[in-house]
């Protein structure tokens, strides 16, 4: 949100806790000013939660957290889950529950159907429930989610009439949600995979999608600016433009000594 980063809860792996094999959450809140250069410690959330879903409204200056726990893919069944709503306030630095989930609701877990909140310019409103977006024959996904926000187009030009448009990227392959009919749609499918065990970045900026990937020195054409590049590792771009449907790619060296790991990674945009 402008050119802070907010970084919101999480689970926490302690072998020091009991029961070692149950995460503990934490609400505790975070946010980096990247003109200042410096982090700043917030008021914590109400409730302590990981794999939780987040929206950040810029315009009203509130951030929005809905569901998650301290259950974890890797433990089982081990863990919380929660169905509480809680809106940050940027201003007053505070955080007050709103109308909480239907039930409970955690990232880490399937789900087929989908709950949403109409919101008012209060940054309240009301959950209404979706049903099933994929079909008796269609497979649930769980992919990474970014959201295009486009302006309205004219009559006839466009599909989505100026609202936001969802897009999944699940494996090597990019889902349109189509609101009306309550059912995700292939979109295209990322030109160059992802290299063996491991995964993509996936970001959107200035109205296109970036699938990113790090990539061995050995996988590029072999010239001198990649061999300059293979101390800090190199990383892919894809990016595709979704009202032109066209992919292009561009190389670059992230600002790091070590390789990056996009399955555990988050990645979002920031505006300076």
């Amino acid at each position: 949100m402008g050119p802070n980063l907010y970084v919101l809860g999480g689970s926490l792996f302690d072998t020091r806790s009991y029961p070692i094999e149950r995460p503990s959450p934490t609400s505790s809140v975070f946010r980096f000013n990247f003109v200042d250069f410096l982090w700043e410690k917030l008021c914590p959330m109400i409730s302590p939660r990981g794999s939780f879903a987040c929206v950040a409204l810029p315009d009203l200056g509130q951030i929005i957290v809905a569901g998650g726990g301290s259950r974890h893919t890797w433990f089982g069944a081990a863990g919380s889950r929660i169905s509480s709503v809680e809106r940050y306030d940027v201003g007053k630095d505070e955080w007050v529950a709103i109308d909480g989930l239907p039930r409970y609701r955690a990232g880490y877990e399937y789900y087929k159907d989908a709950v949403v909140m109409d919101l008012e310019k209060n940054g309240c409103g009301k959950w209404r429930e979706v049903g099933d977006m994929w079909g008796v024959a269609g497979r649930g996904r769980l992919g990474k989610i970014v959201v295009v926000e486009e302006e309205a187009e004219a009559e006839g030009l466009g599909v989505n009439q100026g609202r936001p448009v969802v897009f999944m990227l699940d494996g090597d392959e990019i889902f349109r949600y189509d609101m009306a009919s309550n059912s995700w749609q292939k979109e295209s499918s990322v030109p160059r995979k992802a290299p063996y065990n491991s995964s993509f970045g996936f970001v959107v900026l200035d109205g296109e999608l970036h699938v990113m990937t790090p990539v061995q020195g050995g996988d590029l054409m072999e010239t001198r600016r990649s061999r300059q590049q293979k101390r800090g590792g190199t990383l892919l771009a894809q990016i595709y433009h979704p009202k032109m449907k066209t992919w292009r790619s561009l190389v670059t060296k992230p600002p790091f000594y070590y390789p990056l790991d996009f399955k555990t990674a988050i990645m979002c945009t920031i505006q300076l």
